[in-house]
């Protein structure tokens, strides 16, 4: 009896086996549970694999791959098994006889692989594709590109023609997915009119989206990102995508979009709101794995509240000795960003950033030496050390871009002494530089003048020389540019006090060459410039006006506020003033409640120094729920940030209250304005203490508390608004004087800026009769004695002056 049912089993094991054998092998490798039971079909039946099977195999060896964790994949196990090598030498022998598909997809998988790029296979590939190139259909493209890109070959002749095939055929393409994926590939040798008929092809096949299709999305803020193109209407698009799927978005995921927004300059406190909240959960997951805590600490740690920004700083020093180079180099970084002041942490930070110093890249140690001075790090050992390393790789230093990075690196180091190493290196490149280079290297010369207290004359003849050289090239590659575009791409670069004192003139003259060029697509970054030159062309400012009031509908409403900064700026109306902000306001008003609550108090704010006070803005910004949201962003943004919105709040409560008292909006900063007016009641510039020290000589017998040094009575600590002339003795008169500097005139005429006149007209509301003093006039010869100044005063205060 055993015998025969020992029999039975045999048989029926012999079946088995037998029906096993007998299925197509495609469908026995769809059936394999793990790569040995792949690799086990591959060793059985290397002679006869068709280039059908072959695809499978490898698609299969990759789905196992992607049902794992990133921990739990064995990519490397796997390329170096011996059947993988069988595989790829098979399907070396079936490339003419392969699918496009097939054919790009083994491509795609071997470098999931890690395959490099010089293997034979992968060559052999890449030739066979680039043969059948024309006729890929735009999903196989899309693939192959990746591959491409995926070996660096962004710059090849073979992208080069992939760019073309997509140029020629973009009308027909309909695949949003693959034609995201190409748009990346190819966004680093497009032209500018190209890049436009990419995003426009985007922007109108962005609607056949999926909601859950959130790395399309991904991949636009990428293609954006790379050409420097932050294309509201898109973007806004993308971010709706986004912030619908964050719930089924992992850390790396989360992290990048951010990064990719912080790039684009792109502000969505809705998504930095459901973001937080998925990564608060994700806080006990990762406490355990270093490498998963510190991308949370640095994705979450800056937009956090105080009590998790404390959690994550106790965390992350009881792994600190745990981190590697680049670890340790990322929490840096996110500390930066947190404003840390945890004491501990940043002397521990430093000690670990101290053993791979020698390890890292010149941009890194720029990274490094800025990061410790926003935490004001101090210790000598350390810096002794960066300096020595930041110099030995300055001396073999070739590149302008480095020798930049390293230059401003020098600069920030604490008592930087200036290094004639470092101005060889800089004046062998000057020819080589481009604008954004030349504005840095005239930032660290400035910085090192600044603080070097030990300079001596000689080297600072060395500066002063150097310096020259910088404008020289400056204005000549500023001379260069023969059209908008290639002028702004020059204007870009300019900052700070090297533009003010150097390129003014002649930057806005270069503007005003191509007027007739500013139209819908550049007219807010146009005005965004004018506004940090402090520079009045009136020819420029009509023009922006005019493209306003004349393609409104093509401008979008994230842009206004910098399109109305320079008439708000330079106090400026332009001839169509009530038909320019009556677009820019209707323009706003279906996305008031979509636009980032800081942007509305900044337009408020910009729109009231114009005294335009359009009623229903005004409404929405002093609304309990608009500034309860704008309370929950103060709350993640850094500290000087937060006090300059919440400053620019008080100036339009207060500019609205006095203005506009029938809109019956209520004065609710009395206890903002106390504080700040104690924190500044003492800050006094030199002119400021030599009049109010000859006040008191001129006003002789009256009370010296009548005197309000620094401030204005009555505005910024006051809470009563109203006009106050009733309270004033018989014959009586309210003055206030005020000392005008530089900065309250525009830099080319003497015309008062926006918030002096603001200023002078607020106090006029509230009974004062206004005496300003320019800088020209004080400083002037003809008031060159304390005599002359003396009688100036009087005669402004008491004599035929008054006004």
């Amino acid at each position: 009896m055993f015998r025969l049912r020992g029999i039975s089993l045999l048989s029926w094991r012999a079946f088995q086996l037998r029906h096993f054998s007998c299925e197509p092998l495609v469908i026995q490798m769809q059936n394999c549970t793990d790569e040995e039971q792949i690799f086990g079909l591959i060793e059985r039946n290397t002679a006869t694999l068709s280039e059908h099977q072959v695809g499978c195999a490898f698609d299969v060896l990759w789905q196992f791959q992607k049902q794992k964790t990133n921990l739990g994949r064995n990519v490397e196990c796997v390329r170096n098994h011996p059947q993988f090598l069988t595989l790829c030498n098979v399907t070396a022998n079936h490339l003419e006889t392969m699918s496009d598909h097939t054919l790009v997809n083994v491509l795609y998988i071997i470098r999931q692989f890690a395959v490099e790029s010089h293997h034979p296979l992968v060559e052999a590939l890449v030739t066979e594709a680039w043969k059948r190139l024309e006729r890929f259909d735009t999903n196989v493209l899309s693939i192959f590109s990746t591959c491409l890109a995926d070996q660096h070959l962004y710059f090849s002749p073979l992208m080069g023609k992939i760019a073309d095939i997509v140029n020629r055929n973009l009308e027909t393409i309909q695949d949003m997915r693959a034609l995201s994926v190409l748009m990346v590939s190819i966004s680093s040798l497009i032209s500018r009119c190209f890049q436009e008929r990419l995003v426009n092809k985007a922007e109108l096949l962005f609607d056949t989206v999926d909601s859950s299709k959130v790395n399309t999305a991904r991949r636009i803020l990428l293609f954006l990102r790379n050409i420097k193109c932050s294309y509201y209407p898109l973007l806004e698009r993308c971010n709706k995508v986004l912030t619908s799927s964050v719930s089924h978005l992992d850390l790396e995921s989360i992290s990048k979009i951010l990064s990719l927004y912080q790039s684009l300059q792109f502000h969505s406190f809705e998504f930095i709101e459901v973001s937080r909240r998925r990564l608060m959960e994700m806080i006990p997951g990762s406490s355990g794995y270093p490498e998963s805590f510190v991308r949370l600490f640095a994705t979450l740690g800056p937009v956090a509240g105080p009590e998790i920004k404390k959690q994550l700083e106790s965390t992350i020093l009881l792994m600190s000795e745990e981190l590697t180079s680049q670890q340790v180099l990322t929490v840096l970084g996110a500390m930066e960003d947190m404003e840390s002041r945890n004491a501990h942490l940043i002397k521990k930070t430093a000690s670990v950033l101290y053993k791979y110093l020698d390890n890292y890249k010149s941009i890194e140690l720029l990274k490094v030496t800025q990061a410790l001075s926003c935490l004001h790090f101090q210790n000598k050992e350390f810096f002794v050390k960066l300096r020595e390393l930041i110099l030995s790789r300055l001396e073999a230093s070739i590149t302008p871009s480095e020798i930049c990075i390293l230059v401003s690196a020098l600069s920030m180091l604490p008592f930087p002494h200036f290094n004639e190493t470092a101005i060889s290196r800089i004046e062998a490149v000057l020819p080589q530089c481009d604008s954004k280079e030349l504005s840095d290297f005239v930032s660290s010369l400035m910085r090192w003048i600044q603080n070097d207290h030990k300079c001596l004359a000689n080297t600072t003849r060395k500066q002063l020389n150097l310096l020259q050289k910088l404008d020289h090239w400056g204005h000549h590659r500023l001379q260069q540019s023969n059209s908008l575009d290639l002028l702004w791409e020059e204007l870009k670069s300019l900052k700070g006090e090297w533009l003010h004192e150097s390129f003014v003139e002649e930057s806005v003259a270069a503007l005003q060459c191509f007027a007739d060029e500013i139209d819908c697509t550049n007219v807010a970054k146009i005005a965004s410039f004018l506004s940090k030159t402090n520079y009045l062309s009136t020819l420029l400012l009509d023009r922006i006006a005019s493209v306003v009031v004349q393609q409104i509908e093509k401008i979008h409403p994230f842009s206004i506020l910098a399109i109305t900064l320079p008439f708000s700026v330079l106090n400026y109306d332009p001839p169509q003033r009530d038909e320019f902000f009556g677009a820019c306001v209707q323009c706003l008003n279906s996305y008031v409640g979509t636009l980032d609550p800081i942007t509305l108090v900044f337009l408020g704010f910009s729109l009231a120094t114009l005294e335009y006070f359009p009623e229903d803005l005004l409404k929405k910004i002093f609304n309990i729920q608009f500034l309860a949201r704008l309370d929950s962003q103060l709350a993640i943004l850094p500290s000087t940030l937060s006090a300059r919105v919440q400053f620019r709040l008080m100036e339009l409560n207060r500019a609205v209250c006095l203005e506009c008292p029938e809109f019956q909006i209520p004065w609710f900063h009395d206890r903002f304005c106390r504080g700040h007016y104690n924190k500044d009641i003492d800050v006094m510039n030199g002119a400021q203490q030599q009049i109010y020290k000859m006040l008191a000589e001129v006003l002789g017998g009256l009370r010296s508390q009548s005197i309000t040094p620094g401030k204005s009575p009555g505005i910024y600590w006051e809470s009563d608004t109203s006009r106050v002339e009733s309270s004033l003795p018989p014959e009586s008169e309210r003055i206030a004087l005020e000392f005008l500097d530089v900065r309250a005139f525009c830099s080319n005429i003497p015309h008062l800026k926006g918030k002096s006149a603001m200023k002078k007209r607020h106090l006029e509301i509230l009974g004062y009769r206004v005496i300003q003093v320019p800088y020209f006039e004080w400083n002037s010869m003809a008031l060159s004695t304390k005599d002359a100044r003396m009688d100036y005063l009087r005669e402004h205060i008491f004599g035929a002056g008054k006004s």
